[in-house]
């Protein structure tokens, strides 16, 4: 897989990991259950959130060295 593919997977990867952050925060953090099983959902809500940012930046990697590359 070239820079410039994996630049884009990974783009796609945080914007992912943003979305299952909310998804889980609002499945396992809402309004149902317990005290502790809302408190760990609204944890690893963000803990996958989290993630986001480093995948933004490695595809930030990825791409200037594609840039380099063609050049």
């Amino acid at each position: 897989m070239d820079n410039r593919t994996t630049s884009n997977v990974l783009t796609v990867a945080g914007f992912v990991s943003i979305l299952a952050s909310i998804i889980i925060w609002f499945t396992n953090g809402g309004r149902d259950g317990t005290v502790e099983e809302r408190a760990h959902g609204e944890r690893f809500g963000i803990f996958v959130g989290l993630w986001a940012p480093t995948f933004f930046v490695l595809s930030n990697k990825y791409n200037e060295q594609a840039v380099a590359e063609e050049e």
